[in-house]
């Protein structure tokens, strides 16, 4: 293993290994045996890093993404820190969407790759191309630091499709440090408060949901108490756990009445979410919850048999009961 290679000129010379290393080079194009190859060439030591090098840097990016990934995984086995971070810095412009979607398996792999050196500089460089853009790898990598730095960040990637789930757990391992910001990203809808974008919604409902989960200190409850009228279901359900821990009767009793309010409307997995804050809020809300229940329960049999939000309001009544242990 090399942890500072001193990168040469790739000039052929003497060695008659240079000609071996070149061939297994070019294997890598193979998709039937390029994977065997990355060890093969991990084994010739530092004569491989620059003919790997001139591989990832000059080849042309591709749809076919493997034969470029395996040479930075070969890069990584033989300590090459410094050419995987120059290949991350290094701006690309790939017109091609396709191609340029191929190119990111093999930057994400870089990324993560350099978690094999947990230092200032290669912490700085990720935090430097993150602010470029949002990529898993660059995520799944910063996450690793664990960091207060990189949480502007990783609240940013919450907004990403692809990168939310791994910026979730990632403030979800820093713990009550990324409590404040979590809580300025829930309050918070962009471009303005009167318009919010889709992504900033699911921003917002992913830090409410971390915050959930979180042991949250009394004074944050004044500040998140509004979120219960909020239009997005996710939010209201997740605000009305929190409603449990943190509010008094009649914050839970609101909760609960919202959560009312958006039931007929929610899909089948926020049905699943609304049900349970429903029970938990039951002991506050009954009143309310037993008045819907009936109401629900007087309509047409042709009409309760296709009430979604009756089948849900039964199911807490029933998780009630056994709870307390009268059914």
């Amino acid at each position: 293993m090399y942890s500072e290679p001193n990168v040469e000129t790739g000039q052929i010379g003497a060695d008659p290994r240079e000609a071996e290393v070149a061939r297994l080079v070019e294997n890598l194009n193979s998709l039937t045996e390029g994977e065997q190859t990355v060890g093969k060439l991990i084994a010739f030591g530092r004569l491989a890093i620059e003919p790997l090098r001139r591989f990832l840097m000059n080849g042309k990016p591709s749809v076919v993404y493997q034969p470029r990934r395996w040479a930075v995984e070969a890069l990584a086995g033989l300590g090459a820190k410094d050419i995987l971070i120059e290949y991350l810095k290094r701006k690309k412009t790939i017109l091609d969407a396709a191609v340029r979607f191929g190119e990111e398996p093999v930057e994400n792999a870089a990324a993560r790759a350099l978690c094999r050196w947990p230092t200032e500089d290669v912490f700085q460089t990720l935090l430097e191309i993150s602010r470029r853009r949002s990529q898993l790898g660059l995520v799944d990598a910063l996450g690793r630091f664990q960091r207060v730095e990189a949480i502007p960040y990783f609240l940013h990637a919450l907004e990403d499709d692809i990168c939310r789930s791994a910026a979730e757990e990632a403030l979800r391992t820093l713990g009550a440090a990324a409590g404040p910001a979590l809580i300025e990203a829930a309050l918070t809808r962009l471009p303005s408060p009167e318009e919010e974008r889709p992504s900033s919604a699911r921003r917002r409902m992913s830090a409410l949901q971390i915050l959930s989960e979180m042991d949250l200190a009394k004074e944050t409850w004044p500040a998140l108490r509004p979120l219960i009228a909020d239009v997005h279901t996710e939010i209201v359900i997740a605000i009305s756990k929190i409603a449990v821990k943190l509010g008094d009767h009649q914050d839970r009793t609101a909760a609960a009445q919202r959560l009312l309010e958006v039931l007929p409307s929610a899909d089948w997995f926020a049905q699943g979410g609304i049900e349970t804050a429903l029970a938990e809020l039951y002991e506050d809300a009954s009143g309310i919850l037993e008045a819907e229940l009936a109401r629900r329960n007087s309509f047409p049999d042709e009409q309760r048999v296709i009430d979604r939000a009756l089948r849900t309001l039964l199911h807490v009544k029933r998780q009630v009961d056994v709870a307390k242990g009268t059914s």
